[in-house]
């Protein structure tokens, strides 16, 4: 299973515990550019991942080129972005998807709380609006076990 998901904290507990057994990946894929750029994060970040999980951390352009590249493996494939604007541009860019998990976004001042797990700026419900209007299915789920939930959306 493809699984694309946003959550601001990209690789930690939740992702390896629930997410990777959920969607039976066996690649873990990064894609967002500070993590891609910086290799001490990649290596930290990577500490966590199974050792049967190949990770790899690409910037946001890179990947439908990736994709064509990798396109036997990338049904199994989790793929981590750390906002909506990189999942808006991963789109964009050309590398489709029908479901988007959106797993955690932080609360902070100025931002719109739609469920427990994730607070929305003005930017980001735009951004959802045009995942919908490409009939692509959110997904708001922490966890894989919890069931779809939002508040005013």
């Amino acid at each position: 299973m493809q699984w694309v998901r946003i959550d601001n904290r990209l690789i930690h507990g939740q992702v390896i515990e629930t997410w990777l057994p959920y969607t039976r990946a066996k690649r873990l894929l990064v894609v967002n550019d500070e993590m891609a750029a910086d290799d001490l994060q990649q290596q930290i970040a990577s500490l966590a991942v199974p050792g049967r999980i190949k990770a790899d951390f690409i910037h946001v352009h890179s990947l439908k080129d990736y994709a064509t590249k990798h396109a036997g493996e990338m049904q199994d494939t989790l793929v981590l972005v750390a906002n909506c604007g990189d999942a808006r541009r991963i789109l964009e860019n050309g590398f489709s998807f029908s479901v988007l998990n959106i797993g955690n976004l932080h609360y902070s001042p100025g931002k719109k709380q739609l469920c427990a797990h994730v607070a929305v700026t003005e930017e980001d419900e735009a951004c959802l609006r045009f995942f919908c209007k490409r009939s692509v299915e959110l997904d708001f789920r922490c966890v894989p076990n919890e069931p779809v939930q939002v508040k005013g959306w």
